[in-house]
């Protein structure tokens, strides 16, 4: 039996994450939440049986992981000599905060596809 869907799959669209609506898409994208939160978090019944709160817990902790790339990008140039780092180091720190925080931010684009579509088939358990 073959699934439909009228959710259009997003250019954001994690490529661990089934398509909404297939066969067992619900859990693909379980797994692929519990990757992104603390694992602490990752075992709490209730996230565990509501993938839309593990969803919703997802997207606040790479907003905030964004908020942190951020602050340590733009204060990488003032704070990093203070503590000694080389030129050399401090620019080679700053192209990776700045990857980090492109990275985060296509990482909460798929965060919130994913919430979408959860909402959208009605994945409350």
């Amino acid at each position: 039996m073959t699934l439909t869907t009228t959710t259009r799959i997003s250019p954001d669209w994690p490529c661990q994450v089934k398509s909404p609506g297939s066969y067992d898409w619900e859990r693909s994208a379980a797994k692929w939440l519990r990757e992104l939160v603390p694992a602490r978090y990752a075992s709490y019944p209730a996230l565990l049986r509501h993938p839309v709160l593990l969803a919703r817990h997802a997207q606040l902790q790479v907003q905030q992981e964004v908020r942190v790339a951020r602050t340590a990008l733009q204060t990488a140039r003032a704070d990093l000599p203070r503590l000694g780092m080389p030129e050399s180091v401090i620019e080679h720190t700053i192209k990776l905060y700045a990857a980090e925080v492109m990275q985060l931010q296509h990482i909460a684009r798929s965060v919130r596809a994913v919430t979408q579509a959860l909402v959208e088939h009605g994945s409350t358990r």
